[in-house]
């Protein structure tokens, strides 16, 4: 390292890679995100997709990017401004300088910056400092794309391959500014590129002059040191995205249940990597299905809770719009089902990838008939393995449908988690019939859950029926009886609503007591939570209220909010939520908050809303 430059020391730092959907920045910012953990740092990533499969090279429209916050201490989201961004090309820059915190670090591929690129990215000059008002910070132009061919001229490798490569350069400089070991990405390289070891030693080879370029340019004046996170729980840490942490859960559930998972699944994004990593667990047990559509999909995992499996099916809006006469079968059968709904941007084929919370009302109502379900959502990336886990449970104790809802942002962003022990989880125990059991009758209930037994086909005397066709109060045989119709439809309901009494009290963060309570659900929990805290430190009486559980809501719901002079729910959507708690808590008035343009909260906008509320009589 150069001598004579400075070194910073710094307790949390935001860094954007962006580029063309061509450039890699998704496997750039995740190799940066898993050196950093790894490292020892905490963690949380933002990644940002564009919507088209393919936009045309070098438009706004086809920028990726990716966005990386660590920190020496506990991280909860991706940030809202970064201090470094790497930009690969015009358009990225273009799309990304607003997020880049006043006097912050900019890094470009200067060789980009030609005729060509300004006018496919809609520049209106040739002059991307002062169209954009960059003068106020820290610009590097770097010649990324030649000193990557400079650099793997004698590798033997094609033209395209060498020049694909130069996000490993702009990732080698980036780790020389942060002080990040290089190590754990060459081991990467090694294991993934096991069979070409060419390759191997082009990406390390061009990796390392990255970081060397970065050390000897006088542009860069100083290096940044982040140190390792101190206030985490011991133990053993992995880095995980909220799709691989819902399919362990499920997994999870399985094992605790005895029982095989089975999903079947019709890929959509962003859902669609949840049955990739459940296909993956054959020696688990797993068994997947990718079905010809949605439908296919939810059926296949019906027939197979009906024949005795953990079954679960994964979508997004428009798949689970799709599901809904399945769901309503689901409900009606009395089976155990587990539908993961990753929201995303709509209606219609929307935003695909970016998120949303505007599923909330299909969640809750979308099927015909009177037909309740339970409805959970996670918060966290790595909660997403808790509540995949507890949506299981509750499906296959208390013999139910239940629907979890998860969102792009957390599905697709990550953060260290620690890797739990089973033991510490809670058995799981469905209500299974015993073969020969005598006077069988299928809908005879239990008097703790109100839940049906489970009896699988092919055993001794307990053979039935079941069907999408009203079912007799006790025998499970088809009833047209408009008073059975009517008990049936009474205590459906009140199974789902039982659940209530096996699910935790809502808690509160913060005062139980105040001026401002912000009421929240989903993937929006780390942006209210740092807000809320900036609130407290700067001595307001604001407390935050985060929900997982929302049909049935946790029964001291009312008694929290009776204890605040505001209530305003927070959500990415148009006030689903609000008017959902304007139902079934009715005697308080909800203010709202809301938010639809495909991506999350920002701490900052959060924060002068508080303050706006706080101030209006």
């Amino acid at each position: 390292m150069d001598k004579q430059k400075s070194v910073q020391e710094l307790d949390e730092v935001v860094v954007r890679f962006s580029g063309d959907s061509g450039d890699g920045m998704q496997l750039t910012g995740t190799l940066f995100a898993d050196a950093s953990a790894l490292f020892g740092n905490d963690v949380s990533t933002f990644p940002d997709y564009p919507s088209e499969i393919r936009a045309p090279q070098g438009t706004i429209g086809g920028v990726s990017g990716f966005q990386v916050h660590f920190g020496n201490r506990k991280v909860n989201t991706p940030g809202d401004y970064c201090d470094v961004l790497v930009a690969m090309n015009p358009a990225a820059l273009k799309a990304n300088a607003k997020w880049v915190k006043r006097g912050g670090l900019i890094i470009v591929d200067a060789d980009q910056f030609n005729e060509k690129g300004y006018q496919r990215a809609g520049y209106k000059t040739f002059d991307a400092v002062s169209e954009l008002n960059l003068q106020d910070y820290k610009l590097i132009f770097a010649p990324i794309t030649n000193l990557t061919k400079e650099s793997l001229k004698d590798s033997g490798l094609d033209n395209k391959s060498i020049t694909r490569s130069k996000n490993m350069f702009a990732l080698g400089m980036v780790y020389y500014i942060f002080d990040r070991p290089l190590n754990f990405t060459e081991k990467f390289f090694e294991k993934k590129f096991a069979k070409k070891p060419e390759v191997v030693e082009a990406n390390k080879k061009v990796l390392r002059d990255g970081f060397n370029y970065a050390a000897n340019i006088q542009a860069i004046p100083s290096t940044y040191k982040v140190k390792q996170a101190t206030n985490l729980p011991k133990g053993k840490y992995r880095n995980i995205n909220g799709n691989t942490a819902t399919a362990w859960g499920l997994i999870a559930a399985a094992e605790k249940a005895g029982l095989p998972l089975f999903c079947g699944s019709y890929p959509i994004t962003p859902a669609t990597e949840i049955l990739i990593e459940l296909a993956k667990r054959k020696d688990l047990g797993v068994k997947t299905l990718q079905a010809e559509d949605e439908i296919a999909g939810i059926c296949t995992a019906i027939g197979a809770s009906y024949a005795g499996n953990f079954a679960v099916t994964t979508t997004s809006g428009p798949g689970l719009s799709l599901k809904s006469e399945a769901m309503g079968l689901a409900v009606m059968t009395e089976l155990p089902l587990v539908i993961v709904d990753v929201q995303r941007g709509g209606p219609s084929t929307g935003l695909p990838t970016k998120t949303e919370q505007s599923d909330l009302m299909q969640a809750l109502w979308g099927r015909n008939g009177e037909a309740p379900m339970v409805v959970i959502a996670a918060s966290t990336p790595s909660n997403c393995f808790d509540y995949a886990f507890m949506a299981g449970k509750i499906a296959m104790e208390h013999m139910t449908p239940v629907l979890l809802l998860t969102d792009g942002y957390i599905a697709n962003g990550s953060e260290p988690w620690r890797i739990p022990s089973m033991k510490d989880y809670p058995e799981i125990k469905p209500p299974i019939v015993p073969d020969g059991t005598e006077g069988y009758m299928p809908y005879a209930r239990d008097d703790k859950r109100l839940a049906r037994g489970w009896a699988f086909p092919g055993k001794k005397g307990i053979a039935h029926r079941v069907g999408g066709l009203e079912k007799d109060f006790l025998k499970g045989s088809v009833s047209h009886d408009p008073i059975n119709h009517q008990r049936m439809v009474d205590i459906r309901a009140a199974k789902v609503q039982r659940v209530q009494e096996f699910i935790p009290e809502q808690q509160v963060i913060g005062d139980p007591e105040g001026d401002l309570l912000v009421i929240g659900w989903g993937g929006t929990y780390g942006h209210l939570y740092d807000a809320v805290n900036e609130m407290r430190a700067s001595g307001k009486k604001v407390s935050l209220c985060h929900f997982n559980y929302i049909n049935p809501l946790p029964k001291n719901t009312r008694d929290i909010f009776a204890k605040f002079k505001k209530l305003l729910v927070c959500e990415l959507n148009m006030g689903q939520f609000a008017n959902y708690l304007r139902m079934n808590v009715q005697e308080f008035n909800y203010l709202q908050y809301n938010k639809v343009q495909g991506l999350p909260f920002t701490v900052a906008e959060l924060v002068e809303m508080f303050n706006q509320i706080l101030e209006e009589k």
